[in-house]
């Protein structure tokens, strides 16, 4: 091992065996971007055509849903499939339809294009994003981003599913040739891209009970738009900590009235599930995630302003590296990832921080201190930095 990396080790379990001792407890929210596979209209270099991808493909996927076809359901459906490119065929640049039993659109030879089936049940089959393989590299550098902030507990955002982050996990999150994180868990939620929300805890802190919000509905319709995970924890004293891990609706794509709608829905809900969770004494509450707003945005005033929760972001005894922000160039505008606690969790808090050397820093990744194995923006772990709080032993 070259002496550098020696003496970075050496220095990584001091502070590890430090935290440990004099037992800090440290939950973290990341943002992961995918693990292994990644939609293809995701990606940075091919965002200005994904976006618009995205948007067809959100919207064809709910027309394609309904029970009956109308005459202008079929044309809207031709609409979407023209921006996706499968107007003439079943697979482009950043889609693919299958029709696995039944035809959804027949191509006549002459150029005619139609939709024959009448409604969901006349066919079998759908719409899918094409996805590539992430780049090794920067699967690497976001191995690195989770070790060194060497958290107890990490909310994930963005992952496939659960086995692979657990195969992740196993393959490059092993500290002293032990897993670091035994307990792995992701609920497939609403997002048909396979981005979901999971977690990463460590022995001391194994999952007791959790539970989806997929379904959860309110007067408009289902609610969220990936899913609010719950999980609940035994802590070494005895106690039961429970983080809801979310990602919330995006404000790359779709008009900006809906997506706000979106997600202040979204962290009225939330809001709700943590009062329950509090009302029924529980008193040791983490909402971490990706909340894709800032911290004085409407949408997000239900959770951040209408409860009790607080920011870590707040503490005295934070550290943000000179730059509020997590996300892209980490401005106060670029605040989208968040750990928000109980006053029973910020009364413990000792600590906390934002780790972005895994993030490309600006145009030319010198806005800040990067990996030395980041030479471009496409090896950064993600676009997101890690944020993390420290908590007296629960």
């Amino acid at each position: 091992m070259e002496p550098a990396i020696m003496e970075r080790a050496v220095m990584e379990r001091a502070d590890r065996l430090g935290r440990t001792a004099g037992g800090v407890v440290r939950i973290a929210s990341f943002n992961v971007e995918n693990l292994f596979n990644r939609a293809r209209a995701l990606e940075r270099t091919t965002w200005t055509a994904g976006r618009v991808a995205l948007e067809a493909f959100g919207r064809v996927s709910e027309l394609l849903e309904e029970p009956t076809y109308t005459p202008e359901g079929k044309r809207e459906i031709l609409r979407e499939l023209q921006r996706l490119g499968l107007r003439n065929g079943d697979t482009a640049r950043f889609a693919r339809l299958r029709q696995n039993r039944g035809r959804l659109v027949r191509r006549s030879r002459d150029g005619r294009v139609e939709i024959v089936a009448s409604g969901r049940t006349d066919w079998i089959g759908w719409v899918e994003l094409i996805t590539d393989r992430v780049d090794e590299l920067a699967l690497l550098n976001t191995a690195r981003v989770i070790r060194d902030v060497d958290a107890d507990i990490v909310g994930v955002i963005e992952a496939e599913n659960r086995l692979a982050l657990k195969r992740f996990a196993d393959a490059a999150l092993v500290v002293d040739r032990q897993v670091r994180y035994p307990h792995v868990m992701v609920m497939d939620g609403n997002d048909e891209r396979g981005i979901n929300v999971g977690l990463l805890c460590g022995a001391q802190y194994p999952l007791i009970a959790q539970r989806s919000h997929v379904d959860d509905r309110d007067t408009v319709g289902r609610v969220f738009s990936r899913d609010c995970a719950e999980y609940h924890f035994a802590t070494p004293h005895g106690q039961r900590l429970v983080m809801l891990v979310n990602h919330f609706k995006s404000k790359g794509y779709g008009g900006k009235v809906a997506s706000d709608a979106i997600r202040r829905r979204q962290a009225r809900r939330v809001a709700e599930i943590y009062q329950s969770l509090v009302a029924d004494s529980t008193p040791l509450v983490a909402v971490v995630g990706d909340l894709n707003d800032t911290p004085d945005s409407e949408p997000l005033a239900p959770l951040l302003s209408e409860t009790d929760l607080r920011d870590i972001s707040h503490h005295p005894e934070f550290d943000d590296g000179g730059r509020p922000g997590t996300y892209g160039y980490c401005t106060a505008r670029n605040k989208l990832d968040y750990v928000l606690l109980s006053p029973s969790l910020f009364d413990r808090t000792v600590g906390g921080g934002i780790l972005r050397t895994g993030v490309w820093g600006g145009r030319r990744g010198q806005l800040w201190p990067v990996y030395d194995t980041m030479a471009r923006a496409v090896d950064a772990g993600s676009d997101h930095a890690a944020i993390y709080a420290d908590l007296e032993p629960l």
